[in-house]
């Protein structure tokens, strides 16, 4: 299994999560723009951090499995992580939470 596989079906639930906050919720402008920086934060921290730990040889991937494009020294197949996690906590606290909708 190539690292972009696991990477497309770690995204599924959280993407799925997430449409179904849209349709059930309908959060405002203001919901989409918080949780749009928040996952730019976290893909920044993670390309900073990961570049960090990958150019002091902490870890390694298989390059057979890597489809080649990095951002820095992060494949980008890695930054899925950060990008699940930046769609699903809010997504969830939607709603579980429905007074979330316009914070």
């Amino acid at each position: 299994m190539t690292y972009a596989l696991l990477a497309a079906l770690f995204l599924l639930p959280p993407v799925l999560v997430t449409a179904l906050a849209a349709v059930v919720r309908r959060p405002g402008p203001r919901w989409w723009a918080v949780t749009a920086a928040t996952i730019a934060a976290l893909l920044v921290l993670t390309i900073v951090f990961d570049s960090v730990m990958i150019a002091a040889d902490l870890f390694r991937y298989d390059e057979t499995q890597l489809s080649g494009l990095r951002i820095a020294l992060v494949p980008v197949e890695d930054l899925a992580w950060p990008l699940a996690a930046g769609l699903l906590l809010p997504s969830l606290a939607l709603l579980l939470n429905p007074q979330e909708k316009d914070r």
